[in-house]
């Protein structure tokens, strides 16, 4: 079992965004340029916070990095939104505004069962 704070779902969302106006259809190049050897998830834990919530817990304005600006944040989260509604059985959307410890024991229960589950098929 591998756990990961990112991975090839993060590739897509941020990178499709900032190639916008330079290729055309940019994830579409994206997928292509990984497809065979970018293996996707089991499951992808999405915490969604509203955009104007996660820029209220970064630096100001002008100290931010690109990918730290409204408009790049609200694209991305539209890319991860329409990732889940795609894979629905990929992705568990989680409520990023509840409170650290019950996103992270509900992340914790969860992906304990996932591996209770996996032990049990094996044998």
């Amino acid at each position: 079992m591998v756990i990961s704070d990112r991975y090839s779902d993060s590739r897509y969302a941020y990178q499709s965004v900032t190639l916008q106006k330079i290729i055309p259809d940019p994830e579409a190049w994206l997928r292509a340029m990984h497809n065979g050897w970018s293996i996707p998830p089991d499951r992808t834990f999405l915490c969604v916070l509203p955009v104007d919530e996660a820029l209220s817990r970064l630096k100001p304005d002008s100290q931010r990095e690109h990918f730290e600006r409204r408009e790049v944040l609200e694209k991305v989260q539209n890319n991860y939104l329409s990732y889940a509604r795609n894979e629905p059985d990929r992705f568990v959307i989680v409520d990023a505004m509840l409170p650290s410890e019950t996103v992270a024991k509900f992340v914790a229960d969860a992906i304990r069962e996932m591996w209770i589950a996996g032990k049990k098929r094996k044998k």
